[in-house]
């Protein structure tokens, strides 16, 4: 039978863990309110955003005076999509989700006998699509040093969409990310 005292020091030892375990939830309750209220708050930006440019492109009359980035080529040959998952695991179908989206346009593409380019940002996609598509990938962009996507960093890859859209490198470009909608979803 274990002894009185080394039964204390077991509960004591309990004790203790379970206080670094509350600590720890408290932590990470309060950065998950964060992200979540970062997240609802970049919302309305975005779909004012979006509504601003399919006005923009809808008021446009005449294709030929039209900025190109607006109205494009007017081919659908190559195909560049942009995969854009996290660096780290330990979130459920984050990333393995928007792999599955991806492979399966990929695999259209594919099948309709078009170009296919692919940028991935974030290792986690990366993993997943270099072992069938890698003949494919044409940048790889990290984020593991980024704490937080800052904005120079997503200007950073709009840059290098933009320099492939003026050099007629694509016609398409589609972009594979997850929206937020709720902690639960």
């Amino acid at each position: 039978m274990a002894s009185l005292k080394f039964l204390r020091n077991r509960i004591s030892s309990v004790k203790s863990t379970q206080k670094i375990t509350k600590a720890m939830k408290m932590v990470a309750a309060a950065k998950l309110r964060k992200a979540q209220q970062n997240a609802e708050n970049a919302r309305p930006y975005s779909e004012k955003l979006n509504s601003i440019i399919l006005n923009l492109k809808n008021s446009v009359t005449d294709m030929d005076s039209a900025p190109k980035l607006l109205v494009g080529n007017q081919k659908s040959e190559t195909h560049l999509c942009v995969v854009l998952s996290s660096d780290r695991g330990l979130c459920g179908g984050f990333n393995t989700n928007i792999c599955r989206k991806a492979k399966l346009f990929f695999e259209k593409v594919l099948g309709e006998g078009k170009n296919l380019k692919i940028i991935v940002v974030g290792s986690k996609a990366n993993d997943q699509l270099k072992r069938k598509y890698n003949q494919f990938i044409i940048d790889r962009i990290s984020l593991k040093d980024e704490k937080v996507v800052s904005f120079s960093k997503a200007q950073e890859i709009t840059d290098k969409i933009l320099n492939l859209f003026t050099r007629n490198e694509f016609d398409i470009c589609t972009l594979f990310y997850n929206q937020f909608k709720s902690v639960i979803s």
